[in-house]
């Protein structure tokens, strides 16, 4: 497995601050070399699986996240969670608990003669499935926009604020705050192109991004940064986290009074061990997703800091394999 440096997770940190600095900006702010920054993220793109990617807020795609839950046999299960990462409605495909359990999310519209299609006709007609839960995603707290502290703890606060500075005199800035309370600005049929343009790689040049919507790159620079500006975008950095150190993973499914959830949810959203906390619907109505360097690690988080008399139930997945994360397929 490659060995990541203080170089490369500085590379990481930076692209997770702002995924289209320039490479001369990057370098600057790590005291390297562009041409070693550039080599270094070659390296962590072919070695590593590292990848920056674009993806619509829900809102503003007009879409729904359900987490989904399904009990498979376990000569079945790997087939199952294969077909569901390779939808374009899926994110997130995950086998836990045994190898017995798949864990994704599934997006569908709110409108639409098959906008629960998946989730009524064809999981259920999928043989070797033995059941099925599902968990509409109202709230999250922690996870999508906001990235796991695991992957931003090397950069001081200086050199983020000369990667925010760079990012906010170019007008690609994240959410404007006076438009904190309007009503999302929902995509158009030229916005989906241009994300699907970016879904794979945020940091594709004008030109392409030109060439593959049919404008040009100063059109695409405009529109990206008014999508930005909007809040109807976000980027993230897709990296395997046992390359970070950790290698234990596991889905906490937690049961809380809803008088309690929200200050409950808000403390989680401050552990250093939780790339996710999200609120659904269901028995279970808070999901965290903990990240964690041991076994030993991952019983004292669960023991020390999860034990409230608030959380009047504990289900602990572990998590075995990640088919799909974001948008990256991570099948053979």
């Amino acid at each position: 497995m490659l060995a990541l440096d203080d170089l490369d997770r500085g590379i990481i940190h930076a692209l997770q601050v702002d995924a289209r600095a320039p490479f001369t900006l990057v370098a600057e702010v790590l005291g390297s070399s562009t041409q070693t920054v550039v080599r270094r993220y070659r390296r962590l793109r072919a070695q590593a699986g590292l990848r920056v990617v674009t993806l619509p807020t829900p809102r503003s795609a007009g879409t729904h996240q359900w987490f989904v839950r399904l009990t498979a046999a376990t000569r079945s299960a790997h087939d199952i969670a294969v077909a569901l990462a390779r939808r374009p409605d899926t994110s997130w495909v995950r086998l836990t608990s045994g190898g017995t359990e798949i864990v994704a999310i599934i997006h569908t519209a709110p409108t639409g003669p098959d906008e629960h299609a998946l989730l009524l006709r064809d999981i259920p007609r999928t043989a070797g499935i033995t059941s099925v839960s599902a968990h509409h995603l109202l709230h999250t707290y922690l996870g999508g926009p906001t990235a796991w502290r695991g992957r931003v703890n090397v950069l001081d606060e200086d050199q983020q604020a000369r990667l925010r500075a760079e990012r906010d005199g170019t007008g690609a800035t994240g959410r404007d705050p006076a438009r904190a309370e309007e009503e999302p600005y929902l995509l158009t049929d030229a916005d989906r192109t241009l994300l699907a343009a970016l879904r794979e790689d945020a940091r594709a040049g004008y030109a392409d991004l030109a060439a593959a919507t049919g404008t040009s790159p100063t059109t695409v620079a405009r529109r990206l940064a008014e999508l930005r500006s909007r809040d109807a975008l976000f980027f993230d950095v897709d990296i395997e986290p046992a390359l970070l150190g950790i290698t234990v993973s596991a889905l906490l499914w937690m049961q809380v009074a809803p008088a309690h959830l929200e200050t409950v949810a808000t403390a989680l959203t401050g552990h250093e061990e939780l790339a996710l906390v999200a609120a659904t619907t269901g028995p279970t109505n808070l999901v965290a997703h903990a990240l964690c360097r041991d076994a030993e690690a991952l019983h004292a988080y669960l023991t020390r800091r999860v034990a409230w008399e608030s959380v009047a139930r504990l289900e602990t997945a572990p998590v075995l394999r990640t088919y799909k994360a974001a948008v990256t397929l991570r099948t053979p």
